[in-house]
């Protein structure tokens, strides 16, 4: 069961801004709407709904925080069509405006680093990356696998590994890491192998993985020696790297590539025109 609602969490996180309800929700998985409801409470404490809402108002916070959208847009890009019930949910939330919440937000991730990089800021560059496929699995807080320090050791962790082909569980693995550089109420990670779409096509997918798309996009991308490096790193890009290069943070999951050594951190971004 717990598979399909962590299905059903995914899918509420993928519909934010859709018309769709609980009802077509239900219909998906093949419950009623009562189950789902019930079913989806005991696995992470919220009720659909109200998860929905706090999915918004968390997208909501990362734009005001990172880009330099307008507040109405926001509010339209964060699934809320009225402007003065985006404001009232979300001071309900962060007893904050979405403007008070952005200027409070500024001057935090600008601020010194609370957590210090093991050597001198990285060098970093502004790649388009291609299309990737990965087939991932969605860790949350509660799993020991959901950890930075754990990152590398995801694949003994995680159920159903075993099940994959040796040349999957090989290849290259990246993570998209939900709650960094701001937590989230549901900490969460997608991790994965990389795979091409000649392997997604002919493989049986465990119950507990999916089949993810990365779409072509710029990132800003550094390396860092330790997992526990990557917050640094992503503060240090926000708070002073970024500008250099005409470019802000898009509001988008980072992602983390594993190498051997260390890992590769990708932050989406959009250039400013200059």
């Amino acid at each position: 069961m717990f598979n399909e609602m962590m299905r059903a969490e995914i899918w509420l996180q993928e519909h934010l801004t859709s018309q769709l309800g609980i009802d077509d929700l239900a219909n998906r998985l093949g419950y009623s709407t009562s189950q789902v409801r019930r079913r989806f409470k005991q696995c992470f404490g919220f009720s659909p709904s109200a998860y929905r809402d706090i999915l918004r108002l968390e997208k909501a916070a990362r734009l005001l925080a990172l880009t330099p959208y307008r507040i109405h847009t926001i509010a339209i890009r964060s699934g809320y069509q009225n402007h003065s019930a985006f404001s009232r949910a979300f001071q309900r939330r962060y007893n904050q405006t979405p403007r008070q919440y952005r200027q409070a937000q500024h001057l935090k991730l600008r601020s010194p680093m609370c957590q210090s990089l093991t050597s001198a800021p990285p060098d970093y560059e502004i790649r388009n990356l291609p299309p990737r496929n990965a087939l991932v699995t969605r860790l949350y807080r509660k799993s020991d696998a959901a950890s930075l320090v754990n990152l590398h050791k995801w694949a003994q962790l995680v159920n159903g590994v075993d099940t994959l082909p040796e040349r999957i569980r090989q290849a290259p693995a990246v993570a998209v890491l939900h709650s960094t550089p701001l937590p989230c109420e549901l900490d969460r990670i997608d991790i994965g192998p990389l795979i091409d779409e000649q392997a997604a096509a002919g493989l049986a997918i465990p119950a507990s993985f999916r089949v993810l798309e990365l779409p072509e996009q710029r990132h800003a991308c550094l390396t860092v020696k330790e997992p526990e490096e990557i917050p640094a790193a992503l503060q240090y890009l926000i708070r002073e790297g970024l500008a250099k290069k005409h470019c802000y943070a898009s509001g988008e999951p980072a992602q983390v590539k594993l190498l051997q050594q260390g890992v590769e951190v990708l932050l989406p971004v959009l250039v400013t025109r200059h």
